[in-house]
Formats: structure tokens, sequence, C-alpha cells
């Protein structure tokens, strides 16, 4: 019969309380799909444009032109 080793009980960190942030910053390797600083906040503003004429999307132009 053959004898298998005990596994050691270690204690995990709880879910959710690791700074996730801070170690893709730290991290020493490429991660694909992660985004290790927060992305710029979401333009609201644009610029008043002229002749829409019958316009359905507003008057306010946004993009890179802006």
């Amino acid at each position: 019969m053959a004898l298998y080793k005990v596994p050691k009980y270690q204690p995990m960190e709880e879910a959710g309380l690791s700074n996730n942030k801070q170690y893709m910053r730290e991290a020493n390797v490429s991660v694909a799909n992660n985004h290790s600083n927060d992305y710029k906040p979401t333009k609201t503003s644009g610029i008043k444009i002229r002749g829409t004429g019958a316009a359905t999307k507003g008057l306010m132009a946004r993009g890179p032109m802006a």
C-alpha cells in the first residue's frame, strides 16, 4: 500500500482584500487584458456645430475634433 503525504493547512487571504492595482504595477511580467492604471473619465462635453438641419442626435459634436 502506498503512503501519501498529508497536505498541510495554510490559511488563505480573505477574498477581495488584496490591492490588485498595486500588484499589477509591481508585477514583473506582461499580463494580457489587464490595465494597471485607471482610464480617463468619459468625455461628456463637446463642441457646438452648425448646419445639422433636422438633426436627431443633437447639436454637440464629440470626438477628436473637439
